[in-house]
């Protein structure tokens, strides 16, 4: 198992997740998600290629419209 932490919370993943896995956990839909790895954003075309490694920290947040 890959220990990272996700939104804040330490989670246990499968060995060789994708951030394209971890946004799969947390959402039916990936419209409007945006995320980060270690505080760099991750491109979603980069999603599939992108393994989590032990200890990195993952934000998964949602677009929201305002101004």
């Amino acid at each position: 198992m890959t220990r990272a932490r996700l939104n804040g919370e330490h989670r246990e993943l499968a060995p060789r997740s994708t951030v394209e896995d971890v946004v799969a956990l947390l959402s039916p839909s990936p419209a409007g998600l945006a995320v980060a790895v270690n505080g760099e954003v991750v491109s979603r075309s980069a999603w599939s290629k992108r393994e989590i490694e032990e200890g990195d920290e993952i934000e998964v947040l949602t677009a929201a419209q305002g101004g």
